[in-house]
């Protein structure tokens, strides 16, 4: 299978993933700068993973530049990250509705750990379809005989 149908899921995902934090933005009630206040910890935990699934989204990008063609095992590691980046909203808007408490900065760090862990399974496994070479990996496609299929005997 080739990368672009996987590149172009991981992005849109990682899109939702951004939206979604966004959408948890909310105007403050007032019309002055001192309404801003309160919102901080919740700009600020923003901030924080906007840059964090940037991260991700730009070594995704460097990392499929480097390969052709994904193997089953690559798109299943690749869900695996995208399951721990997808929970990045959850915790940043605990992390900052809460003021950066013990328990949800806790559980944004986990999210952090998990998602980095889990980015050595895809980065790991595209290595692995890059050295094998085409044909060779688990899970490639394989090219139809020329002549068509083979009868049964």
């Amino acid at each position: 299978m080739g990368k672009e149908r996987l590149a172009a899921f991981s992005d849109g995902v990682l899109a939702i993933i951004i939206t979604i934090m966004v959408l948890e933005l909310r105007a403050p009630h007032g019309d002055g700068l001192a309404a801003l206040r309160p919102l901080l910890p919740v700009f600020l935990s923003y901030v924080l993973s906007f840059i964090y699934i940037g991260i991700y989204w730009n070594n995704h990008h460097h990392l499929l530049a480097v390969t052709e063609r994904v193997s089953g095992a690559v798109l299943w590691a690749n869900m695996h990250l995208l399951f721990w980046l997808s929970l990045v909203p959850f915790a940043t808007g605990w992390l900052g509705e809460t003021y950066f408490a013990p328990a949800p900065t806790a559980a944004y760090g986990v999210v952090l750990l998990a998602a980095a862990l889990m980015w050595l399974i895809p980065d790991r496994r595209i290595e692995r379809v890059v050295s094998e070479g085409p044909g060779e990996s688990e899970g490639a496609e394989r090219p139809a005989p020329a002549d068509g299929p083979t009868p049964a005997r």
